[in-house]
């Protein structure tokens, strides 16, 4: 009988069946499994934003206000406190009417400011819209026919208004404390003097460096020759009427 084992057959053959084993446990791009897609990362959802407006009346008979100045802030920050020197952004805003460095101040969270002085009579309405509630609201502003006085809601607190809700104010007015109240043309920069007053002067050259209730102005009418101001010039110290509400 013919011996029908061919030992390079059975080699061949074995190389044959290695090679079909290894071609099928190899990867293949038809049977891996897919990638999911990341998942996207949901947009944050806008900070709710709560606004106030704040109306501001001019009661004098003939003192302008500087532009409106309204700023909110948290307790860090107080436009001024009776008994303590101004500082030099108020100093600024009560001999110039400049509102500028107190706009700028970093204290300050939320701002508005008019452009134009508000006259006797007239009323100004500006929004303020902030993200915060726990905050306090100020507004100032310079009586321009004085040397350094100036009125303001001082740091009211925002703290418990619902939307619908407001309250109104009878402003004060406060001497700065950093000029003297000479009332003479060289010092007062309102339309009593046609503007051709100093307005601002680095020198504090009052009595007294420190805010305090303003005593009224003099006036020529009442016996002072230099002063440039007559009695219609005068204010009984209650001169804006502000109102604040909340309406979002």
């Amino acid at each position: 009988m013919k011996n029908l084992f061919n030992p390079k057959k059975s080699i061949i053959a074995l190389a044959c069946v290695s090679a079909l084993t290894l071609a099928g446990c190899g990867g293949s791009s038809n049977s891996s499994t897919p990638v999911p897609a990341p998942t996207p990362t949901p947009a944050p959802t806008p900070a709710p934003t709560y606004e106030y407006e704040v109306t501001v009346t001019n009661i004098t008979s003939n003192q302008p206000l500087s532009p409106i100045t309204v700023v909110t802030h948290n307790d860090d920050y107080k436009p001024f406190s009776i008994g303590e020197p101004a500082d030099a952004a108020l100093e600024l805003l009560a001999e110039a009417g400049d509102n500028t460095e107190v706009l700028a101040l970093s204290t300050v969270v939320n701002k508005a400011s008019d452009t134009d002085p508000l006259g006797p009579g007239k009323t100004s309405t500006q929004t303020i819209e902030t993200t915060e509630t726990t905050l306090n609201l100020s507004v100032l502003s310079m009586l321009v026919n004085t040397n350094d006085a100036f009125t303001g809601l001082n740091s009211h607190d925002l703290t418990n208004y619902n939307v619908g809700d407001s309250m109104s104010f009878r402003l004060n007015v406060y001497d700065s404390g950093t000029e003297a109240d000479s009332e003479t043309a060289a010092t007062i920069p309102g339309p009593a003097t046609m503007g051709q007053g100093e307005g601002f002067n680095v020198a504090r050259d009052d009595r007294a460096d420190q805010v305090t209730m303003h005593p009224g102005v003099v006036t020529q009418d009442d016996g002072l020759p230099d002063s440039v101001l007559d009695s219609t010039h005068r204010f009984d110290n209650l001169v804006a009427k502000v109102t604040v509400k909340r309406v979002k």
